[in-house]
């Protein structure tokens, strides 16, 4: 979708994807170097773990499902991949990992409102900096309040159904589209770029959007 001089940027992401973390910290480093872009970014839900119970899990639990003995070595790549491009992370806070349902409603949310990109920061940064829970109700709803959404309605529409199957629907269309891992950023509805790219890359298909 392009009108003038706007080109969509598509987003999808999980907000406990370390990947997901990093990818945004470089787009963003590209465009604080391209403050003329052309890119209006939107988010879109695409839940690593879809068949996480509602109320989630310990994180040693599902590191040792998931990863096995490998689990200290491949956080331990993760980690290192923060410290070396300078971003904040306490992996070592995190207890448990969400199901993430409800973090994508609250992005969906947000979008109403034009809030979209705050929320997403305050998600990553309430998992991966201060080690909350973010698929516990009062934390969502604390998060809203801090990017000045009402906490009294987030927290009783995250009490109701309200959006889960769009939800749902969002993410099993991104599948069945070929997306298989996150983050995965579309250009102009045409393009796929996979994984946490690094900021030149990103200004070098701004620069080449604008004709530079």
């Amino acid at each position: 979708m392009e009108t003038g001089n706007v080109v969509k940027l598509d987003i999808i992401s999980d907000p406990i994807c370390p990947w997901c973390y990093i990818g945004k910290t470089q787009l963003e480093r590209a465009l604080t170097e391209r403050p003329d872009h052309p890119f209006v970014i939107e988010w879109h839900p695409f839940q690593l773990n879809p068949d996480m119970p509602r109320e989630g899990m310990s994180r040693a639990d599902y590191l040792r499902t998931k990863f096995g003995d490998r689990a200290d070595e491949i956080y331990g790549q993760i980690g290192a991949h923060f410290d070396k491009i300078g971003l904040e992370a306490n992996l070592g806070d995190i207890t448990r990992t969400p199901n993430t349902l409800d973090a994508h409603r609250m992005i969906h949310w947000a979008g109403v409102e034009a809030k979209q990109n705050a929320m997403v920061d305050a998600l990553f940064r309430a998992n991966f900096v201060e080690g909350r829970d973010i698929g516990d109700h009062d934390v969502l709803a604390d998060l809203a309040d801090g990017i000045g959404m009402d906490a009294s309605v987030v927290l009783r529409l995250l009490q109701s159904d309200a959006d889960e199957q769009m939800i749902r629907d969002r993410d099993a269309h991104s599948r069945e589209m070929g997306v298989n891992a996150v983050p995965t950023f579309i250009v102009a509805s045409q393009h796929a770029v996979p994984g946490a790219q690094p900021p030149d890359l990103w200004v070098k298909v701004i620069d080449e959007m604008m004709g530079k």
